[in-house]
């Protein structure tokens, strides 16, 4: 088996097809579940705080395992971590299934999101190399994005249909992650041996993360996608709350469909920055970065359903056209001063602390809101969003300045 790992690096090895599957499904069940239980949250009369906590245990996850997912996914075979943390989603979306607390099984998953995510990436340079390795992190995206779009519609119509329908079906595509993480070829451990004292494993990371800080460019990278996907989880809650509002449409499939359009829109800016950025003039993405959250404020003003689709899908361009090169500036120099591994585990708490931060924002909002207050309310928690987001995707701008003229 080993040797034909080696020998056959073909794009479309049985081993590569099984992780593109195994990813597909997996982010399909993330996306999916996200809104089964944020209907189920709002068919069984949880007060509305209670979503954003949804997210941030699902989050904080990430921030607590970060020290260790890296060293686990590089101390065993990669494959089988990936089983591994599909399996744990699949224990957190049955658990819901069968009236386990819905926030208790989400950590779960959480918990498996956070293992997953290191493995995944670094599969991919153990069984592709050269210029196939470019074209299988492609193909990553790819099934990643068509993932977010089929799952986060299929969670909404499914939840309408029938709540339970909708948690099964998650709980089926970890299930089909599972078995399809059992055709990856059990590879080599990269670093086996490693030492588990979880002081020095903690020590390690944070130096890492000290490193890619003290880097003006890996800093203004940091601090621009962590303010991007910050805002872009306040938008994702904003929508649950503001389309029956804003909107009069109570349904679980109508925010998925918005939601949808970002994603589509972020497919296009992701190729418009391919084609129009490179690593030298990253600094042509900011003008779009700024501009989101003027659009933002634009959108919190809609009360009809088509332009909010239209600014949606701008929202998405212009946010695949600011993060993407962002994200290749990160990869290319913190793979040159912490390593890659190392890049990928250190760089996803600082977005996922803004990911916290946002949820408790929409936490104080919606904490104590009065149903014959409820368009102040909503006009409140848009303002509040559109500004954030103006401000926030400024302020990298200054800080890109700043940092290189430092240097």
């Amino acid at each position: 088996m080993s040797e034909s790992v080696h020998t056959n690096t073909s794009l479309w090895s049985k081993g590569m097809k099984a992780v593109i599957v195994a990813q597909f499904l997996s982010a399909f069940g993330d996306n999916a579940l996200l809104f089964a239980t944020l209907a189920l949250l709002k068919a069984q009369f949880y007060p509305e705080w209670s979503q954003p906590i949804l997210q941030m245990v699902f989050v904080g996850a990430y921030i607590l395992f970060a020290p260790f997912v890296g060293q686990v996914a590089d101390s065993f075979a990669k494959g089988r971590v990936m089983m591994f943390a599909n399996g744990l989603k699949l224990l957190g979306a049955a658990s819901i299934c069968f009236g386990i607390n819905p926030f208790l099984g989400y950590t779960l998953v959480g918990v498996g999101a956070a293992a997953y995510s290191p493995a995944k990436y670094g599969i991919l340079g153990e069984l592709t190399t050269g210029s196939k390795l470019v074209k299988a992190n492609g193909l990553m995206e790819a099934s990643t994005i068509a993932a977010i779009l089929l799952g986060s519609v299929a969670g909404g119509v499914l939840a309408d249909w029938h709540i339970l329908v909708a948690l099964a079906a998650c709980a089926l595509a970890y299930g089909g992650a599972v078995v399809a993480n059992i055709y990856i070829p059990k590879l080599a451990a990269a670093r086996p041996g490693q030492s588990w004292n979880l002081i020095s494993m903690t020590r390690s990371f944070l130096n890492a993360c000290t490193s890619l800080w003290r880097n003006g460019e890996t800093r203004f990278s940091l601090v621009g996608t962590s303010l991007f996907w910050g805002a872009g989880v306040t938008l994702r809650f904003l929508l649950v709350l503001w389309v029956p509002v804003a909107l009069g449409i109570t349904d679980n499939a109508t925010p998925t469909y918005l939601n949808a359009m970002v994603a589509i829109g972020i497919v296009v800016g992701a190729g418009a920055a391919a084609k129009l950025v490179t690593l030298e003039t990253v600094s042509r993405c900011m003008p779009a970065g700024i501009l989101i959250g003027v659009v933002v404020l634009i959108f919190s003003l809609q009360h009809e359903l088509l332009p909010a689709y239209a600014l949606l899908m701008l929202i998405g361009v212009l946010g695949g056209f600011f993060v993407v090169p962002l994200n290749a500036l990160l990869q290319e120099r913190g793979k040159k001063s912490v390593g890659g591994g190392e890049c990928d585990c250190s760089t996803k708490p600082w977005r996922k602390q803004r990911h916290v931060v946002d949820a408790g924002h929409l936490l104080a909002g919606s904490n104590g809101r009065h149903p014959g207050r409820a368009h102040w309310h909503w006009l409140r928690c848009a303002v509040c969003a559109g500004n954030n987001g103006a401000v926030d995707l400024a302020a990298p701008s200054l800080i890109f300045n700043a940092g290189f003229n430092r240097r």
